[in-house]
């Protein structure tokens, strides 16, 4: 097994796959979502993904599920200090600036559901490209500063604001990101190695990927459009599968069959070679999590390496 690894700035160990809870409460009940986080922990794992809107998008749910599992999880188990929790506040269908008097409240509901007093990593999730920096950044400096969380880090935000938040933490010592969530896998390249990879080395930021198996596109199972009927990411697959996704596909499944190893498992070790702190990949069922979990014990060759770069160049 892997050992684990130090989140850049923050005294956080962590095993190198992050479980992403956006299943639970969706493609997963509250039991089935309790056995993935059971088979996750058994393995080695420790590092959980979450946020205030997972999964608002399934009808019916108001977006507070995979908190509120989780939350249920860890009661049950008494294990909080033997885990590292994410979550993000900032896009939910019914709230989706970065309103500071919206946060503050936003924290203590998600701690709540969470039945914890705080949380490793909390997250802004999204801009809205309105709220001044300043105040989004000095919201969060008071929540690390309220012992609410420990970190604080950043989802989607553009090269420019993520660095203005990153001067203005400096200029007034306020709690300094220490980690962005990109989308990146194989098959959307160029947002994050153009624009934010530059960012995150210069200032030595923790990156952990979303998407990184874009939707289950990379899992190798959806290579006709007879594969995505009645698939419950159908749709979100969907964006990925022309020519040059299924040419990407094709020479990661190639890759994959040559080491003996499911399409998952390269996919997600090609981001760690390509500097990424622990993807973010998320399962439906304990069985699921074999593929995810060898990931980081699996070193591409050179050639191998390169194989993937160029039949996703066309991303990048």
């Amino acid at each position: 097994m892997t050992q684990q690894v130090q989140i850049p700035g923050t005294d956080l160990s962590i095993f190198p796959i992050n479980l992403g809870a956006n299943t639970f409460g969706w493609t997963a009940d509250e039991a089935e979502s309790h056995a993935v986080l059971d088979a996750f922990t058994a393995a080695g794992g420790n590092f959980i993904d979450t946020a205030e809107s997972y999964p608002a998008w399934v009808p019916g749910n108001t977006g507070r599920e995979s908190e509120t599992i989780i939350g249920t999880w860890l009661a049950a188990r008494g294990n909080r200090d033997k885990v590292v929790i994410a979550t993000k506040v900032g896009d939910h269908p019914d709230h989706k600036t970065q309103d500071p008097e919206y946060i503050r409240t936003a924290i203590d509901a998600s701690l709540e559901r969470l039945q914890t007093d705080y949380v490793d990593l909390y997250y802004a999730h999204r801009d809205d490209e309105v709220t001044p920096i300043a105040d989004i950044a000095r919201v969060f400096d008071e929540i690390v500063r309220a012992g609410k969380a420990r970190y604080v880090a950043v989802s989607n935000y553009s090269p420019q604001r993520l660095g203005e938040w990153l001067a203005v933490a400096e200029e007034e010592g306020l709690a300094q990101p220490v980690a962005i969530q990109p989308q990146y896998s194989l098959v959307f390249r160029h947002e994050y190695e153009a624009e934010l990879a530059p960012v995150a080395i210069e200032h030595k930021l923790g990156v952990f990927s979303y998407f990184s198996l874009a939707a289950g596109f990379l899992t190798g199972k959806y290579r006709t459009e007879a594969d995505l009927e009645g698939a419950s990411r159908g749709g979100m697959v969907q964006g990925y599968f022309n020519a040059e996704g299924l040419k990407a596909v094709d020479e990661l499944v190639a890759v994959a069959e040559a080491r003996d190893a499911a399409p998952a498992t390269v996919a997600l070790a090609w981001l760690l070679a390509k500097g990424v702190t622990a993807p973010i990949a998320s399962a439906r069922t304990p069985e699921q999590l074999d593929a995810l979990m060898s990931a980081p014990s699996l070193e591409l060759t050179s050639d191998e390496f390169s194989r993937l770069d160029a039949a996703s160049a066309t991303f990048a």
